[in-house]
């Protein structure tokens, strides 16, 4: 077992389909010494399922988005080596060492996943590609996954990023005061899998949520630095 204690942070809403298999998955790295899910008041078995998996389960009163329940979960971990997961990898979320190994090793202070091609399509790269131009314009850094939540980071990093951006601009903040930092933000390949969004009202209507969350984020980029 590693020497460094290890905590992941899951910030999950709606998530009973795939917990149970996430939790289990990362349950079984002996790496990991903690693992907290915040279950951000959702409407379904999420929480009942994350305790049953063996996770130290956070309960919000209300739905407050994934930055909040990120910054809410940060308060009650104690580990030197902070992973921040999504709760619908499901068995994949195993390949989380993947992203902890550069940072045990010290070569980068943050890693980042980046994952194999969608398997359906989903939308048009207007999110992504505002994400990706945001991060390239404030930091230089060129990144071929900027909305990726999977996370390996040392517990310095996540106190100096603290708090969290709030809804789905979480990533694109964190990248870029990272970055500001001087922090070494290293994109790692990784075979996850996670529930994909399609061309269809439902999607469209998340990544227009994203739009504009992430949009936000870049404007208070460019005044708090």
């Amino acid at each position: 077992m590693s020497p460094k204690r290890v905590a992941a942070l899951i910030p999950a809403y709606n998530e009973a389909e795939y917990i149970t298999a996430t939790v289990t998955a990362l349950a079984a790295l002996s790496e990991v010494n903690e693992i907290v899910v915040v279950d951000d008041a959702s409407s379904d078995s999420t929480a009942e399922l994350a305790a049953a998996a063996g996770a130290r389960v956070i309960g919000l009163p209300c739905n407050s988005g994934k930055g909040a329940a990120l910054n809410r979960g940060s308060e009650q971990i104690r580990a030197d080596i902070v992973m921040l997961l999504d709760g619908d990898l499901g068995d994949s979320a195993g390949n989380a060492r993947l992203l902890l190994e550069p940072v045990l090793a010290g070569r980068a202070d943050m890693t980042v996943a980046h994952f194999p091609p969608p398997r359906i399509k989903g939308g048009f790269g207007l999110v992504k590609g505002l994400a990706r131009k945001g991060i390239k314009f404030y930091t230089g850094l060129e990144m071929q996954s900027p909305l990726s939540g999977q996370r390996v980071m040392t517990r310095q990093v996540m106190d100096k990023l603290l708090p969290f951006a709030s809804g789905y601009g979480v990533e694109v903040g964190l990248t870029i005061k990272a970055a500001r930092a001087g922090f070494k933000v290293l994109e790692v390949p990784v075979p996850m899998t996670h529930a994909e969004t399609g061309r269809d009202l439902k999607g469209f209507w998340h990544r227009g949520r994203q739009f504009c969350h992430i949009a936000r984020v870049l404007a208070k980029a460019a005044v708090v630095k």
